[in-house]
């Protein structure tokens, strides 16, 4: 009998200790030979690059089978949470969850009008330096030609299309990095609710279809699990056997090794510890590298203590950081839900910006998903907004790309509130939704060499007064010299003295302007 690699190594866990079995793993761990090994001792070599620091902004395609139903986020998991709302939407537009499972619903992920080289032609346009294509979500749906997950990935099923090369050879094309976003590590536990069944009504005990052992490549095989474990296991959770963890290395570096990309985002803290270290080393031993021969690519970790003594970038979910930090950071959000859900609503293109202007004045950049549907192309809403922020980033992109911050991050009435961010195990908690709205007298800067931009927040109604820049001012600015609108030619008519530097505004607005406007400011 010829058995696979997978129920070998599940044999081998039921007559070996578990150190045993641990140690034999780690021995097949197989990373690409360079500088960087699976040991913390060795990634604290990693700097950050520079290119990634002038980048600032990206946009992001958090594009799956998930999107195609149009339900928002978490479908494949919570359409199997009895009660929930994903649940009753999919038994009132599918049937039963004993009979149309998740499986089912991958044909819908059609992509029929998807045209990577167009929406890519209007992210650049809009100002993204960086690209990310979703490589696979916890739904265990690979996003590639997979080696490791043969049947259920973007090739074999859904649009058979490879979508992340698609993706990457449309953001090559036109210069812009490239990055793959992997939620694999949780999958295990976050597909628990498949293996359950309905606790009442008509298909009271009637297994869903994640408890079929022919679907097990899909929903996982718990048959070495406990009893309990489909009923216990949390969403994130990162409780998996030993056999697993080696997949999930084993497809993270076929995604790696296959299309070499220039960032990769984990969603949570680098994981299962050497086969999440193998990974963030594989991405450095593989990725692009320096005139100098250094590491050019940029892993992202949502865990401060991975970030803290060098390692990688720390990525903050929907979080606003509260000050300037001497080292690059991201900040990951949506317009949306992260999948794409019919009717909703978005956030404004001036929201966008704020958060833009906001992030980069404290060193951070902007990672922007703009969800799809099933068919690939932008519904009339985003492309509305796509279009604003193209018409702002065109005026005033000079205040925000490879600038760096200056001696305070901003000025203005949302100075006041504190965004305290929580963390739980050293991850950032969502804060995004506590940050005020700015407006005309809230004040963002950023510098490029001895040029000091302020990003104001609105058309002010009156002479515009920056404080900071008094004479009697903390941040001891020197004297101005000469100041001028973005995307003017004229100087503008200004005085500085203890109050602050007044300048005035010409009396028509410029595009764009009730979103924010930039000013170059220039020292003597």
């Amino acid at each position: 009998m010829k058995l696979s690699r997978r129920h070998a190594l599940q044999l081998l866990a039921s007559a070996a200790p578990a150190f045993a079995l641990r140690k034999a793993l780690s021995q097949a761990l197989t990373i690409t030979p360079g500088p960087f090994t699976n040991t913390r001792a060795s990634l604290q070599a990693y700097a950050t690059p520079e290119w990634f620091g002038d980048a600032k902004f990206g946009i992001w395609s958090h594009w799956g089978p998930q999107s195609a139903v149009g339900d928002g986020d978490w479908y494949a998991r919570l359409m199997y949470v009895e009660g929930s709302d994903q649940y009753n939407y999919h038994l009132k537009r599918f049937g039963p969850q004993s009979k149309i499972g998740y499986k089912d619903l991958i044909p819908l992920f059609t992509a029929n009008k998807w045209d990577p080289d167009h929406l890519m032609n209007l992210y650049q346009k809009a100002g993204a330096k960086y690209f990310f294509s979703m490589g696979v979500h916890h739904d265990n749906f690979d996003l590639w030609n997979s080696k490791y997950q043969p049947r259920w990935n973007a090739v074999a099923a859904g649009p058979h299309k490879d979508v992340v090369g698609l993706w990457a050879a449309a953001a090559r094309k036109r210069g812009l990095r490239f990055g793959v976003s992997e939620h694999l590590s949780n999958s295990f536990d976050w597909f628990a609710p498949a293996h359950l069944a309905d606790t009442k009504g008509p298909y009271a005990n009637v297994p869903y279809d994640g408890q079929d052992p022919a679907f097990a490549d899909l929903y996982h095989d718990y048959s070495g699990m406990p009893a309990a474990f489909a009923h216990t296991a949390q969403d994130m959770g990162r409780v998996a056997p030993e056999w697993w963890k080696l997949q999930y290395f084993n497809r993270v570096k076929d995604l790696i090794d296959q299309h070499q990309p220039d960032l990769l985002y984990t969603d949570g803290g680098i994981s299962f510890e050497q086969y999440g270290l193998a990974t963030v080393a594989e991405l450095y031993n593989v990725g692009p590298v320096s005139a100098k021969g250094t590491t050019e690519a940029v892993y992202f970790s949502k865990d401060a203590n991975d970030c803290k003594i060098g390692t990688c970038v720390l990525d903050r979910e929907r979080s606003v950081l509260d000050d300037i930090t001497p080292l690059p950071w991201q900040t990951d959000t949506c317009i949306g839900q992260w999948h794409y859900n019919l009717g909703e609503k978005y956030k404004s293109p001036k929201k966008v910006i704020d958060l833009l202007v906001d992030i980069v004045s404290k060193n951070g950049n902007l990672l922007l998903n703009i969800p799809l549907p099933a068919s690939g192309e932008p519904d009339a809403d985003e492309l509305r907004i796509l279009a604003d922020i193209t018409e702002w980033t065109s005026i005033n992109g000079e205040a925000i790309y490879s600038t760096r911050p200056w001696k305070v991050y901003g000025e203005g009435p949302a100075m006041k509130v504190v965004l305290h961010t929580k963390t739980q195990g050293g991850v950032f908690e969502p804060n995004e939704g506590k940050k005020p709205d700015l407006g005309p007298q809230d004040i963002r800067f950023t510098t490029k060499g001895k040029t000091l931009y302020a990003l104001v927040q609105g058309w002010p109604t009156s002479d515009l007064i920056i404080q900071s820049l008094a004479t009697t001012s903390p941040q001891q600015p020197e004297k101005v010299l000469d100041v001028r609108l973005l995307g003017r030619d004229e100087a503008l008519k200004f005085t500085q003295d203890t109050a602050g530097l007044r300048v005035t505004l010409p009396s028509a607005k410029p595009p764009a302007a009730d979103i924010g406007i930039g000013l170059r400011i220039n020292f003597a």
